[in-house]
């Protein structure tokens, strides 16, 4: 009887160990998981380091934009409220960096008068600026009849019979920056040119710009 009882309980004992070892299973390696984290850290890290010691030595600057010259084929006031007109205006961009590339995306252009617009927004194809370059447009603007408030087209009517007239032309859309193999991120940019032009009543074309355009650039 005592070494029927031993036997039962040293069996019983293995199968407690038993169920033990089975609870004790292996889960996933923390060291694995956490050596991973630290690879993908340092990774991205390194990447950081590497884009911002890039941009400090290339150190793009903003690009230039200037007018060059302006066209209006038709500037009519259709009713009190509606504005016809139809523009071509010539601009040059300069990319003054000589390491670094510009591209040029989602370009739309505009024109407005007393801080309101007198043409729909068009739509620009996307442009790549290489390093150091000079790029010319030439957008067509207009078309369509846009409303306006009364005193922009009292204004409109009046600076036509006056002979001088100051236009905003408008450029809006986004850029990002190439510096060899890197690329940065997207940044918006508004261009904006206030530009002062002659006119004769009845003539069409070309007309005088009067004085030199400005373009402040934001980015």
């Amino acid at each position: 009887m005592t070494v029927e009882h031993t036997t039962a309980k040293e069996t019983q004992t293995q199968t407690t160990q038993t169920k033990m070892g089975e609870d004790k299973s292996p889960s996933p390696p923390k060291d694995l998981r956490r050596a991973c984290c630290t690879f993908i850290f340092i990774l991205l890290l390194l990447a950081g380091i590497t884009a911002l010691v890039v941009w400090l030595v290339y150190r793009p600057q903003e690009p230039q934009f200037t007018v060059m010259g302006v066209a209006i084929y038709d500037l009519n006031t259709t009713s009190p409220s509606l504005i016809s007109t139809n523009m071509q205006f010539t601009i040059v961009t300069r990319n003054p960096n000589k390491r670094v590339s510009i591209y040029y995306d989602r370009l739309s252009a505009f024109v407005s008068y007393r801080n309101q617009a007198i043409t729909p927004p068009a739509m620009l194809p996307p442009l790549y600026h290489r390093k150091h370059s000079t790029v010319a447009l030439s957008p067509v603007l207009g078309g369509e009849a846009v409303p306006v408030s009364l005193e922009v087209a009292n204004g409109l009517v009046m600076d036509e019979a006056y002979g001088v007239m100051g236009l905003r032309l408008v450029l809006l859309g986004r850029l990002k920056w190439k510096a060899g193999a890197f690329w940065s991120m997207h940044y918006g940019v508004y261009v904006k040119c206030d530009v002062l032009v002659g006119l004769k009543k009845g003539v069409v074309g070309q007309v005088p710009m009067l004085g030199s355009p400005l373009c402040n650039v934001d980015i």
